[in-house]
């Protein structure tokens, strides 16, 4: 596992179409993929295995968010699947998070695994400054927002968080340069921002503290994926 990983969202349909375009990159790249809600709900658990055993490692972001004891069976059986990270929504609070961390543990330690990376999900990329006030009905900015959640997260016995490169340098600022801040809404200076609001270059994350990038049409969308996914090394690593 990368200390600084470029991660590689597959956010594609089916099993068939992620691994004919992870079949470009050899076992020797050792990458870090995601696999969301989309992969993972049509391909299951049985996708987590396919890819490993391609020397690969896995972010599996299913972002739970429920009761604590239904968050807890679930990561109980995340634990077990030997990925390297996952995630868990922060807005859950903090017995929420406790249960999700005791899942994770207790799964792992079934199966004799290292216990995957626990992250909590802040704010996602997609929300504005009027979706955070007006639709969640959230007082103050995204960042003070972003901030509260990281320190929850980390009261709570997570490893990180997910946010924008935009709010990492606050995040260490309140928790700490070891506490994780991995950051999606990532794009070359080239790139659409697409769905995305709070977007940065690998660069500008790699200034502002990130400690790894979540990469998914860049890539994934690219002529030569793995010419692309080499650039943005480059340029994350400089």
């Amino acid at each position: 596992m990368s200390s600084r990983p470029v991660i590689i969202a597959l956010d594609f349909p089916t099993a068939e179409k992620a691994l004919a375009f992870l079949d470009q990159f050899s076992a020797e790249l050792h990458v870090t993929v995601k696999i969301g809600m989309e992969l993972f709900y049509a391909a299951g658990p049985a996708i987590v295995k396919a890819i490993q055993d391609r020397g690969h490692d896995v972010f599996l972001d299913l972002k739970l968010h429920d009761i604590p004891n239904t968050v807890e069976a679930g990561m109980r059986v995340i634990g077990r699947l030997g990925v390297t990270y996952t995630t868990v929504h922060a807005a859950g609070g903090h017995v929420m998070l406790a249960a999700a961390k005791r899942g994770l543990l207790a799964g792992a330690a079934e199966e004799g695994l290292a216990a995957p990376k626990l992250l909590a999900i802040t704010q996602l990329t997609s929300t504005s400054q009027e979706i955070l006030n007006e639709d969640q009905q959230i007082a103050g900015t995204v960042q003070a927002s972003v901030v509260h959640y990281a320190q929850l997260a980390q009261q709570s016995d997570c490893d990180g968080v997910i946010c924008s490169a935009q709010e990492i340098s606050a995040i260490h600022v309140a928790v700490g340069d070891d506490f994780l801040g991995i950051t999606p809404g990532i794009r070359p200076a080239s790139a659409q921002a697409d769905d995305q609001q709070r977007v940065m270059t690998p660069a500008a994350a790699a200034k502002a503290g990130s400690n790894g990038l979540v990469v998914g049409r860049p890539i994934t969308q690219a002529d030569d994926p793995v010419e692309a996914y080499q650039r943005i090394m480059t340029e994350w690593r400089v």
